[in-house]
């Protein structure tokens, strides 16, 4: 039997692009597949039983679905350089980098994508998902088609009229100018050596706001250092690297943890809330949703609808089984730093009915 692991997936795909990234990174043998249309009916959707990328197939013919879920299984079987920090503050800023990443940073990432000329050459791309084999002007043709569903979810995440001008500054002004200058001095989030954190920002970062067009030349004029961390981690480094000593986490990331826990963790708690009283609502329902309705959000100051959803719930569980790991003077050490910086507490999280992924699907725990 084969040692290799397959990945399918596609380079114009977010989460495709963190998992490439992590399975370079730790050396694990792989050949990557295209999820064209074939692939998708042939194998993606018989053996997960959903049609999201990416998926990797292990050699023992295991299909594991979800970048988060991948990470964890491969973790289990490659100990070698893990990803996730030994040190509990690091550890629970890592996870938290990668909440973020996987699912409060795809809002400037589609917004760029969909709302900015970076055409034909998406279309192209997504063209490649039908006709892979055909010319660039079929594949555009086909492309627009199946790319008009993907367009189709972006006022979904909370992207109008009124919010992109908000959703710009913030990324160009805040963001981008956060992140560059935290890698003009630090090869990575924590050190020298990348943690989970760091490929959580890498879906979008570099699938959609790196590569496409339009974004892609803002981030290179405006933030260099990205552009540099970007090739980083698609090169990485083979020693390794080392994370700070003493459980250190950068002053320069103090900035971006502030908007986090500004913007995003609202939306998180009010998520979580209205999780558990839909599943006070809906005791017989099996499958959650991947949507449970709308609520309010703000971004750069400007406040829209986008859609509740329950997989969020799901992620922020990691979070708070990161914190509930650790003793009772590591969590004062968590709590000091997290309280006396943010004014949180991580263990004020109202999880009362927990999540679980049960056929790569969600379901009440």
């Amino acid at each position: 039997m084969s040692k290799m692991f397959t990945l399918y997936g596609a380079q114009m795909s977010l989460y495709t692009g963190k998992a490439r990234a992590y399975l370079t990174y730790k050396k694990i043998p792989f050949r990557e597949v295209f999820s064209s249309v074939k692939v998708y009916k042939s194998i993606i959707e018989p053996k997960t039983g959903v049609r999201f990328i990416p998926v990797v197939e292990t050699p023992e013919g295991e299909f594991i679905q979800d970048t988060v879920h991948i990470i964890d299984e491969l973790e289990k079987r490659f100990e070698a350089h893990s990803i996730y920090p030994a040190t509990p503050k690091q550890q629970l800023v890592s996870e938290i980098f990668q909440l973020w990443g996987d699912e409060w940073l795809v809002i400037p990432a589609m917004h760029y994508r969909w709302n900015k000329n970076n055409f034909p050459f998406i279309y192209e791309e997504f063209g490649r998902v039908a006709t892979p084999n055909m010319p660039a002007f079929v594949r555009r043709f086909f492309g627009k088609k199946l790319a008009s569903r993907f367009k189709g979810f972006v006022p979904v995440l909370g992207i109008t009229e009124k919010t992109i001008p908000a959703i710009e500054d913030w990324f160009e002004n805040h963001v981008l100018v956060e992140l560059n200058k935290h890698f003009s001095t630090h090869e990575f989030l924590l050190g020298s050596r990348p943690c989970a954190g760091d490929f959580g920002l890498f879906g979008p970062l570099y699938a959609h706001l790196y590569r496409d067009p339009v974004p892609g030349a803002i981030l290179r004029e405006r933030a260099p250092h990205v552009a540099k961390w970007v090739e980083r981690l698609r090169n990485p480094p083979k020693n390794g690297g080392k994370w700070l000593e003493g459980d250190a986490i950068p002053d320069t990331l103090i900035p971006l943890l502030s908007r986090i826990f500004k913007e995003f963790w609202p939306v998180l708690m009010h998520s979580v809330e209205s999780v558990q009283k839909w599943i006070a609502e809906n005791p017989d329902v099996e499958t959650i949703p991947r949507s449970i309705g709308f609520h309010q959000f703000t971004i750069g100051g400007i406040s829209e609808k986008r859609a509740i959803m329950p997989f969020q719930q799901w992620k922020l569980q990691r979070v708070v089984d990161v914190y509930n790991k650790f003793d009772v003077e590591q969590k004062a050490n968590v709590d000091n730093f997290i309280n006396a910086s943010f004014g949180l507490k991580i263990e004020a999280l109202p999880l009362s009915k927990r999540l679980q992924r049960k056929n790569n699907k969600l379901v009440v725990a």
